[in-house]
């Protein structure tokens, strides 16, 4: 399915957050996730239903001072 991924059109294959998390190489990563700018807690995100023009944001923290 298409969606948008920090807003970049991205074709993927996957049902949840999850899911796209994985198919996108975050699936080990430590990240923020917002679905159509709705913050999405790691512990939902396998029960987070995705469907095609939806609007994922990751982010990763960083480290600086």
């Amino acid at each position: 399915m298409r969606i948008m991924v920090n807003g970049t059109a991205r074709e993927i294959a996957a049902d949840t957050l999850a899911e796209a998390l994985v198919a996108l190489g975050q699936g080990e990563e430590t990240v923020a996730t917002a679905l159509n700018e709705e913050f999405v807690p790691a512990t939902a995100r396998a029960r987070t239903p995705i469907a095609p023009g939806d609007r994922i944001e990751i982010v990763a923290p960083r480290q600086g001072g």
